[in-house]
């Protein structure tokens, strides 16, 4: 029998908040060492927590976003283990009183089918500091400016069954937490990181001996990960060995997980309540209130682009991934046709970001001025080709679409006189392939076209190019 992969994660969203979960301190990304501290922080004798209301309001959002339950009480408990970058000694985080109880999340499989991945709660917490050893020799430093950070983890229930689904999961809950503005979603920043729990077991036997692979930060390094451990535990398990239940770290190097600890249970942790924290209590009124400004959600989203524009499911898909993408599109779609639109910003737009290696949000080119591009090739001021190519100039060094036609002649020729001229010209000029083209080789079309195109630096209109040549190389 083949073994069956068992995957459960555990993300850890950062909260875009301006301040930490418990005190005034900065959230800024990237401040010089224990620059963004204070005595609630760093853990000094008498400091008490604050707790920061727009953390609860982004867990309600989350958990009204994956239709989950939202608890009215939910109490903060003390999460004792000691590392050198927990000032304290504990971690405020929440166990058996959560913010977000159960909920679900749909994802898209390659195959085309849907799957509902459970999430078993979302609690809020603050961040450790952060241990430095590149820049010291035989020591480590402790930045403690992460400390105090507010986050949502966010459970899954263990009902993925491959990596591709991980990553699916993995990817919808990212746009979501984007789509929400309640994590910016920066993977190389930390901002946004899960752990994966991964054990195997035969189909339809209990759940096996789960490892945890800590801290994956990229989308190739999860698949990665679970892909690794798959084998190492189908080679301990077939060898007649156990599955030791432990905490890993993915070396993304060497492609294979390691060893870091044995594996926690909650009671190690001597979870108890925060006295310096009153159980957190809020109304429906409250509840209404974030759900009130909730925006439009990607699931919502995608099917009304495939209603309002007749997109078909993959391009709605694509465009609605992207909260950034989705606003976009709806920009540039205001005018011009819409699947025009959709095939430009998935293919010329998206790639060309890709290639620079930007996000949407630092996109050179306005959605705009990619309107009036399209609206160019619709009233047949441009050609397709002539299209592209300005694009990439835009791209690469801006400018205004209609100045830069004008500038450089890119206008169109749309003279059928004219157009008729160079194709008497092609034609003369090759006798041969007018032949063959009249004793039935129909391809030879293309090329007489090409030779049109060339000879008008591509500014001969392409339909009438065709008709023309239609009509004078009939037999």
């Amino acid at each position: 029998m083949e073994w069956e992969v068992v995957i459960g994660l555990e993300v850890h969203a950062q909260l875009n908040t301006a301040s930490k979960i418990f005190c005034a301190c900065p959230t800024a990304f990237g401040a010089a060492p224990n620059t963004q501290t204070c005595p609630v922080c760093l853990a000094l004798p008498g400091a008490l927590p604050v707790l920061n209301a727009a953390a609860v309001d982004k867990a309600i959002a989350l958990g009204l976003a994956v239709n989950a339950q939202i608890n009215k009480r939910s109490v903060f408990a003390r999460k004792n283990y000691f590392y050198p970058d927990l000032p304290k000694g504990y971690q405020i985080s929440q166990y058996e009183l959560p913010i977000v109880g159960k909920g679900q999340l749909t994802i898209a499989l390659a195959d085309g089918r849907e799957k509902v991945v459970g999430i078993t709660r979302a609690h809020l917490e603050e961040d450790a500091g952060k241990s430095l050893h590149e820049a010291f020799s035989g020591q480590t430093g402790i930045d403690l400016n992460r400390a105090g950070t507010p986050l949502l983890e966010i459970v899954s229930e263990p009902d993925m069954r491959s990596p591709a689904e991980a990553v699916a999961y993995l990817k919808k809950l990212h746009a979501l937490v984007r789509y929400l503005d309640v994590c910016d979603g920066n993977m190389q920043e930390g901002s946004f990181r899960c752990d994966a729990n991964v054990s195997l077991r035969r189909p339809g036997a209990p759940f096996g001996t789960r490892a945890e692979v800590k801290n994956l930060n990229s989308f190739r390094f999860l698949e990665k990960a679970i892909e690794y451990e798959m084998e190492r535990q189908r080679d301990i398990l077939e060898s007649g060995g156990k599955i030791i239940q432990e905490t890993r770290l993915f070396d993304a190097n060497k492609g294979e997980t390691r060893s870091m600890r044995s594996k926690e249970e909650a009671n190690d942790y001597r979870y108890f309540p925060d006295p310096d924290l009153l159980p957190l209590i809020f109304d429906e009124a409250r509840i209404g209130a974030v759900r009130a400004a909730l925006p439009e959600l990607p699931d919502a989203k995608r099917d009304r682009f495939m209603q309002q524009y007749g997109l078909p499911a993959y391009d709605a898909g694509v465009l609605t991934a992207s909260r950034a993408v989705a606003d976009y599109y709806e920009t540039v779609a205001m005018g011009v046709d819409a699947k025009m639109a959709a095939n430009w910003v998935m293919g010329d737009l998206l790639g060309a970001l890709n290639k620079a290696g930007l996000e949407m949000e630092s996109c050179p080119v306005a959605a705009e001025k990619l309107r009036t591009l399209l609206q160019r090739i619709g009233d047949q001021t441009i050609s397709g080709k002539i299209a592209k190519d300005l694009f990439e100039l835009i791209f690469a060094e801006g400018g205004e679409v209609d100045a830069i036609i004008a500038s450089r002649g890119l206008r169109q020729i749309t003279d059928s006189g004219a157009i008729a001229g160079l194709i008497d010209e092609i034609i003369g000029a090759n006798p041969q392939q007018v032949a063959d083209y009249r004793g039935g080789k129909d391809k030879l079309l293309a090329f007489f076209v090409g030779q049109v195109m060339k000879a008008s630096k591509g500014k001969a209109n392409p339909d009438q190019v065709n008709a023309l040549l239609r009509e004078k190389l009939k037999a």
